[in-house]
């Protein structure tokens, strides 16, 4: 297994990711993970359709909470052929409340707490905490990665207009 020292920072401390580093025109590996009804999703799922991929640590935390809301409130102007997911290593139990308190039905949720092979397979898994890092990856309806965004700190927000124009020219 690839690790990645000191490639995002959490409040200033330095992380280290494992798996490698994705970047456009990789091929999106392929994953399974938990919906917030327990069902399998994997990439597949999603054939045809653009998907915008937001890796982050708990949907329970200020940054996140802010991240998957906004990317909850633009997937309307993004239309029917763009998915938006949100992976994390929340469980899918806590996924679902949170989405139904916060009113978000815009994204999909996808967990994974299970095996943990999705965050490694992304190169996004944090070794020191067990969390997934705040990544935002654009995906073409050809499974070809377009646009990656691994945030320096965890603590801060993606650049939510370069993903967006991203997942624009995907289409």
């Amino acid at each position: 297994m690839t690790e990645r020292p000191a490639a995002t920072t959490l409040k200033g401390n330095p992380m280290t990711l494992l798996g490698d580093e994705l970047k456009p025109g990789d091929a999106a590996p392929a994953f399974s993970l938990k919906a917030a009804d327990m069902s399998d999703k994997t990439l597949a799922d999603f054939a045809g359709k653009v998907k915008v991929l937001l890796t982050v640590p708990s949907l329970d935390t200020p940054v996140c909470d802010t991240e998957t809301r906004r990317f909850n409130e633009e997937a309307v102007a993004l239309g029917d052929d763009v998915a938006v997911l949100v992976a994390s290593v929340d469980l899918p139990m806590a996924q679902k409340r949170w989405c139904g308190a916060a009113g978000v039905e815009n994204v999909i949720t996808l967990s994974d707490y299970l095996s943990h092979d999705f965050g490694k397979a992304y190169g996004v898994r944090i070794k020191e905490v067990g969390l997934l890092a705040r990544c935002v990856f654009v995906i073409d309806k050809d499974d070809k990665i377009t646009y990656v965004q691994l945030v320096n700190e965890v603590a801060e927000e993606p650049d939510y207009a370069a993903a967006l124009a991203a997942a624009k020219a995907a289409k």
